[in-house]
């Protein structure tokens, strides 16, 4: 991709398609190839900013007639940098981020460069929203394609469990919309398998009735009231309805006005919570039964639901490395692994231990529905962990293992792949379990060279 033949390559690609194609040491290539995780800097040979489906097939023929690595990018927040590729091609959708409502159908479509916040903003424009990320600045195709956990997921299912039709241009150039009529047996690979199957252009979502104003917030302690924390969750959550949600995440607490100055740099314990029930006063009790605890911080309230979507937004150019395990139960000794491994998580850093409940809507479902394995694991652990310096590479990365070691006795052998960095083919196979080969087979109806490698890869089949 170098030289007079592969910049005579580049300007007929240029010339095919509406959007821009940037190279090394083109005004805007560096702000266009960064990610979200600073431990990936890869230089592409090219970045083709596509505007259209159209776009999007000259892009993926180029890079075929070329032999050029392909990767996709959208939201940029593969933690594995799987968005991006050394001297080879990223397929840019960035610029496809357009998102229309329909109020009266409860149904949304949103181009594939759409974030979450793009999404909640045209959604609760109207009262409705669908299961996004719980970082607005995630793309909405990424996080959905993986699956799509997120606040509203225990009322209303996974991002992917609301899917009404995906539109996506394929390795042979074909533009196909995917849904339950229309090629069924790929929309039933979308719903988690990846982008294994081809370079998403829109997506169509069904919404629900949420908000604007919704009973959310945060709460925090000193890190040493972690396991009460821990503990009253799990009591809480034993017998709530779909319509609670909570996590409980270890972090240093924040240098923000309302932090008290002792806690401030130093470990502390959070829970969010949001109340998704249609009257917000029901909420109340539950967050009741958090403030016994005597939060030193206590945010919990009416609030906007796209401000709590946006409440715990990192910031792009850390470095990342993350992990999950999906727990068969939380019993005290996996309650003692977590709180006493997430007492030791570097401080002061960026860096979070996650623990969340599933269960509800998450779990009703099967194998006919989705090829995601093991989703009635009642609980997730979720190392986050985020730093600046890559002098602290190996302690942070060396913590997020050890706590995910740590509940591995807990584990019910499923995991949720948008969580996870690159860590081999058994890790994806677990993701999917006995849906691993019909997905397969599916990959080698749609993508039998594999040309889209580039994420949670699945072998086509022989």
């Amino acid at each position: 991709m170098s030289g007079t033949v592969g910049h005579r390559a580049l300007h007929a690609l240029s010339e095919r398609m509406k959007g821009s194609v940037l190279a090394p040491g083109d005004a805007g290539y560096d702000d266009a190839r960064a990610l979200f995780n600073a431990m990936i800097a890869a230089r592409p040979a090219a970045i083709a900013q596509c505007f259209d489906a159209a776009d999007v097939g000259a892009a993926i023929a180029f890079a075929r007639e070329h032999d050029i690595p392909t990767a996709v990018r959208a939201g940029g927040h593969s933690v594995a940098g799987m968005s991006t590729v050394e001297d080879g091609l990223v397929i840019d959708v960035r610029l496809m981020d357009v998102v229309n409502v329909d109020p009266d159908g409860r149904t949304a479509r949103c181009g594939a460069g759409a974030t979450w916040a793009d999404f909640d903003t045209a959604t609760q424009t109207v009262g409705l929203a669908t299961t996004g990320g719980r970082v607005s600045t995630t793309g909405v195709t990424g996080l959905t394609l993986g699956g799509g956990s997120g606040w509203l997921e225990r009322k209303y299912g996974l991002a992917c469990d609301n899917l009404l039709a995906v539109e996506l241009v394929t390795a042979d150039g074909r533009l196909i919309r995917a849904d339950a009529g229309e090629h069924p047996d790929l929309f039933w690979a979308l719903h988690g398998g990846g982008g294994n199957f081809g370079v998403v252009t829109a997506l169509e979502f069904r919404l629900h009735p949420v908000g604007p104003t919704v009973m959310a917030g945060l709460m925090l302690w000193p890190g040493d009231r972690g396991r009460a924390v821990t503990e009253l969750m799990r009591e809480v959550m034993d017998d709530a309805p779909d319509d609670l949600a909570t996590a409980t995440v270890y972090l240093t607490g924040p240098p923000e006005p309302f932090v008290p100055a002792e806690l401030q740099g130093a470990r502390a314990t959070g829970l969010a919570f949001l109340w998704a029930g249609d009257d917000i006063a029901g909420g109340v009790p539950y967050a009741d039964r958090f403030r016994k605890l005597g939060p030193a911080v206590d945010l919990v309230g009416p609030m906007p639901y796209a401000e709590f979507n946006r409440m715990i937004d990192d910031p792009p150019g850390l470095r990342n490395y993350w992990t999950a395990d999906y727990l068969a139960d939380l019993p005290d000794d996996a309650i003692d692994a977590f709180v006493e491994h997430s007492d030791r998580m570097p401080v002061p850093s960026a860096a979070q231990s996650i623990l969340f409940p599933w269960g509800g809507a998450v779990a009703r479902v099967s194998s006919e529905d989705t090829p995601m394995a093991k989703r009635d694991a009642p609980w997730v652990s979720h190392p986050f962990v985020l730093w600046e310096d890559a002098a602290d590479d190996e302690r942070h990365i060396a913590w997020g293992k050890g706590l995910s070691a740590a509940l591995k006795p807990f584990s019910n052998g499923g995991t949720y792949l948008n969580f996870l960095g690159d860590e081999g083919q058994d890790r994806v196979r677990a993701a999917f379990g006995d849906s691993y080969d019909r997905l397969a087979r599916i990959k080698a109806a749609y993508d039998p060279g594999n040309f889209f490698n580039r994420n949670q890869n699945i072998t086509p089949a022989a």
